[in-house]
């Protein structure tokens, strides 16, 4: 028997919430300067149905950098807008660069 999501009760194969999750929110990418002058690039403003983990190791691989995930926010280690935007568009999101 196939697993049954819990948002829509359909079975996981057919199962639509994430990509009406990636469809409905923008998603905005901001960088930061921190301590001792470092750039930080910071992706808000996703959903909670979205896997923000596996997100961010997908964009981790991406950039070819490190980050974390700090409430609801992944966070890049470096300047990496443009390809986080690209990453992301290709995945379904609508994207703002601030």
């Amino acid at each position: 028997m196939s697993d049954i999501c819990k948002v829509c009760g359909l079975p996981k194969e057919l199962c639509v919430c994430e990509t009406i999750a990636r469809e409905g929110k923008e998603v905005k990418i901001t960088t930061e300067k921190r301590r001792y002058g470092k750039m930080v690039t910071v992706i808000s403003g996703l959903d909670s149905s979205v896997d923000i983990s596996e997100l961010a190791t997908e964009l981790k691989k991406c950039c070819a950098c490190g980050g974390t995930i700090k409430k609801n926010t992944i966070e890049l280690q470096g300047d990496h807008k443009e390809k986080a935007k690209k990453k992301l568009e290709e995945m379904g999101f609508a994207v703002e660069i601030e």
